[in-house]
This record gives C-alpha cells, sequence and structure tokens, in this order.
C-alpha cells in the first residue's frame, strides 16, 4: 500500500511545516563521491538546493541536517548555507530526529524530512511529512508520503522548499 498523499493532504501537511530536515548522500547530492589529490573524499552539491535553503531560512523556516557523513567538506558546505542544526556522523536516524526535536523544541508532526535509504526509515516514520527522491530504496518510496519529481543532487531539495514556500504564502519582502 502506498503512503502518497493526496494533492489537498500534501498541502494541508506543507503548511503545518517548521522545520526542514535532509540526508545529505542522495538528497543533498546524487550519492557519488569522488577522491581529490590533497583534499581527499567530495561531493557535488547542487545551486539551487543551497539558494533553496538560504532562502527557506530567511523565511523563518530553520533547516537541519541528519547524515552518516561528517567530513569537513560537509561540515564547510553546512556553515556556508547556515545550518545549524545537525547530527553528523550517525546512522541511527530516529535518535538523530528526537535529539534535534529536543533541541528545536519543534514536534515532529511540524518536521519534513527528505531521505532516500533504509537506515532512514524510522525517522521517516516518526515526521508529520516523509518525502523521498526518485533514487530512493524501494521501501522508503513505498512510506513516502511525497516522491520528489528531481533527483538527489539535481534539485529535489529546492522543489521541496518550494512547495513549503507557496503553500504557506512565504515570499521575500520587497
Amino acid at each position: 500500500m502506498s503512503a502518497l498523499l493526496t494533492p489537498a493532504e500534501f498541502d494541508a501537511r506543507l503548511k503545518k511545516i517548521k522545520l526542514l530536515l535532509l540526508d545529505v548522500d542522495g538528497v543533498l547530492t546524487d550519492g557519488s563521491i569522488f577522491f581529490i589529490e590533497g583534499q581527499g573524499w567530495t561531493r557535488i552539491y547542487n545551486v539551487n538546493d543551497g539558494y533553496g535553503i538560504k532562502l527557506l531560512q530567511k523565511l523563518g523556516i530553520p533547516v537541519g541536517v541528519i547524515t552518516g557523513g561528517h567530513s569537513e567538506e560537509l561540515k564547510e558546505r553546512m556553515k556556508l548555507l547556515g545550518i545549524s542544526h545537525m547530527v553528523l556522523g550517525s546512522e541511527d536516524k530516529g535518535s538523530s530526529l528526537k535529539k534535534i526535536i529536543e533541541e528545536t523544541g519543534i514536534p515532529a508532526d511540524q518536521i519534513c524530512f527528505v531521505a532516500d535509504d533504509l537506515f532512514d526509515i524510522p525517522a521517516l516514520r516518526a515526521v508529520g511529512l516523509a518525502v523521498s527522491v526518485p533514487g530512493a530504496m524501494p521501501e522508503v518510496k513505498a512510506i513516502a508520503h511525497y516522491i520528489t519529481t528531481k533527483g538527489g543532487g539535481k534539485g529535489a531539495v529546492r522543489e521541496v522548499i518550494d512547495h513549503i514556500r507557496w503553500a504557506q504564502g512565504l515570499h521575500l519582502p520587497e
């Protein structure tokens, strides 16, 4: 049985979102990593996703990250984007979600989590809006309330951010 929401149900949940949480590999990136001599392993991030993250934060909705990664380049990217709510280096996404809920005071039903892999499932089941990318594991897509049309690292995060903005009528002041 699919967990996908009708457009009206999706819109109703979007209106409640007070925190956007993201996985990194496969969501903020396409899941690829590569090695640069003298630097080490690194990822490629999507500029539109980054701009969307900064925009959503300016509009008053914080963005956080829960990821198994913990590299220096990842920490630098989070710093650049102004993301302060993070749990890095943890594959226990359920406990990581609880930690962020305690830190922010935002209840799970007002959180959207965008993820793609099996260890994301406990957190996806707990939040008010569970989102996956098209390349997610089948078990993740089976419990997702929404599956983005764009892939991880290809604008999926910006797609979710724009849905939140539009549903909540959030616009930058002129």
